[in-house]
């Protein structure tokens, strides 16, 4: 069954739906969660995604993100995705939304309004092979020398959210 993305004005009114990589192709706002997971250390739980994804393929980013599906909320989607990527459940928490658009690889763009939560596991993850091809935990100061030696091996969205993301922890 072809995945549907659910297609909304920037103030999050439902539009209607449209096939998950069409809307890729034409660049489309549409729904999306990220998930950021935090050990009792304040590590970052970083998945690098599979290299069968169908775009930023190896890249390393937050611990799950997808598109919730019509008629699912926000956090659902997250629980859900975390579960199947990650192999984990925690409590999540939502911290707030952005919209971002940019190019990605395969000729694809990302334009997004995403709904970023977070949770807080010691939990080890038990990850989908299909999903991801690695994890790792790092402390914050270590993933922003990271991004900013070698930003190409971080996908588009994470680059722009990480920051916010550690402010909004800290607050």
């Amino acid at each position: 069954m072809e995945e549907r993305v659910v297609l909304v004005d920037k103030n999050d009114c439902v539009l209607g739906t449209m096939a998950k990589m069409e809307a890729h192709q034409k660049a489309v706002l549409h729904r999306a969660i990220s998930v950021f997971i935090f050990n009792k250390k304040g590590e970052w739980l970083l998945q690098r995604r599979a290299l069968s994804k169908y775009h930023s393929s190896g890249l390393w980013s937050n611990a799950a993100c997808t598109h919730p599906r019509p008629n699912e909320s926000y956090i659902e989607a997250a629980h859900r995705r975390l579960k199947e990527e990650m192999g984990m459940e925690c409590e999540l928490t939502k911290l707030f939304h952005f919209i971002y658009k940019g190019k990605l690889d395969n000729e694809l763009t990302e334009h997004e309004l995403d709904h970023v939560f977070v949770g807080y596991s010691d939990e080890i993850p038990n990850f989908n092979t299909e999903e991801v091809y690695d994890y790792k935990l790092i402390n914050f100061d270590d993933l922003k020398k990271e991004i900013h030696e070698n930003p190409e091996k971080y996908t588009y969205w994470f680059k722009h959210v990480y920051e916010n993301v550690q402010k909004h922890l800290i607050q």
